[in-house]
């Protein structure tokens, strides 16, 4: 893919490839990388509203579509936690999942304990 970067998945070392005009969530549907990344990085509205597919980018240069700051606050953004649907890399990038955000579909404690019951 002319233009393309790649994209690791720490720590588990997992690499796909991403066009620059391509998000990261389209990437990743694209070659399905693996279930277990498909699942780690969840898909939701693919808009940047919902917060679902919630990243953090430890290295690499990228840019940003459109977020909402319910989920995304500017410090957050500034911090590198972004949303996987809305980065388009620049580089070469190193993502982790963002698991400290009680995500709505698989991060929620509360989901966890009713499929449990």
């Amino acid at each position: 893919m002319p233009g393309a970067h790649r994209i690791t998945l720490a720590p588990e070392g997992l690499a796909f490839s991403c066009g620059a005009e391509e998000n990261l969530l389209q990437a990743l549907q694209r070659v399905g990388v693996a279930p277990a990344l498909l699942a780690a990085i969840p898909v939701g509205c693919r808009g940047g509203g919902c917060g679902v597919c919630r990243i953090h980018v430890r290295a690499g240069q990228y840019r940003t579509g459109r977020m909402s700051r319910k989920h995304i606050s500017e410090a957050d953004e500034a911090s590198g936690t972004v949303l996987a649907c809305r980065v388009f890399p620049q580089s070469d990038l190193e993502v982790e999942v963002d698991l400290s955000a009680a995500n709505p579909i698989t991060r929620s404690p509360t989901i966890g304990k009713q499929q449990r019951g």
